[in-house]
């Protein structure tokens, strides 16, 4: 905007009407424009890219509850209380050693399946740290993610050697298989599908990571014959 960028905007949003909805869409979010959304209490947040139907639910449930006149943390179906008792424990056990923040986000990935914003600033709160920095480390490594998964977690390698033998196909065929979006989560919670940049596996392109396996040289033809396994 050429008067104003988006913080401001939705400090000024927020002045006027103190129960506005905000969802903010970013593609290259900073540490200290995070730290200042999370503050300014934002209904959630996408980060670049996703899917367009987690945008409309998003923004469906925006619009629900505004008309129920709230302005809640996002929903988190695993962080419950017995939850945050362990990731209490878990940051307590970690709490004076160096280099902390990653093993308590590992930790914490493993019990809630993801890493929302009210489990970051949870951590940030625990670790005396500011949530800007457990934003930054957990957008910049591939490993964690912000969006909830499946059981099983498929990533496809959009990297150029994948790209190139045919990684574009393989997303297809999982997205079509599993009647599934990029970005997306099966009905039965029990696959999830995501796409990255590059997997640094490029002399096994085309490279698809399901959970902690990688399997390479991909046929796209036989994608689905991966997935026989959970059947």
């Amino acid at each position: 905007m050429p008067e104003m960028d988006g913080i401001e905007f939705m400090k000024q949003a927020r002045q006027k009407n103190p129960d506005i909805n905000i969802i903010v869409i970013t593609g290259y979010p900073s540490q200290e424009s995070i730290k200042e959304a999370l503050r300014l209490r934002i209904i959630d947040y996408l980060p670049k890219p996703f899917s367009p139907t987690h945008l409309l639910e998003v923004t469906a449930n925006a619009i629900e509850l505004k008309k129920r006149g709230i302005i809640p943390e996002p929903q988190v179906e695993n962080y419950t209380e017995e939850v945050a008792v362990k990731l209490d424990a878990v940051i307590d056990r970690y709490r004076h050693k160096p280099g902390s923040l990653i093993p308590v986000l590992q930790e914490a990935q493993e019990l809630v399946g993801y890493l929302p914003p009210v489990v970051q600033r949870h951590i940030a709160g625990g670790l005396k740290i500011p949530v800007s920095e457990v934003h930054g480390v957990v957008s910049f490594y591939s490993f964690f993610t912000m969006k909830p998964k499946g059981k099983h977690n498929i990533r496809v390698c959009l990297g150029t050697a994948c790209y190139v033998k045919g990684a574009e196909e393989i997303v297809k065929k999982f997205s079509d298989g599993l009647k599934l979006e990029v970005g997306g989560i099966t009905s039965d919670k029990k696959f999830s599908l995501e796409t990255v940049r590059c997997l640094g596996a490029c002399g096994l392109a085309p490279v698809v990571v399901i959970d902690k396996d990688t399997h390479g040289s991909i046929n796209p033809v036989k994608t689905l014959d991966l997935l026989k396994e959970f059947e």
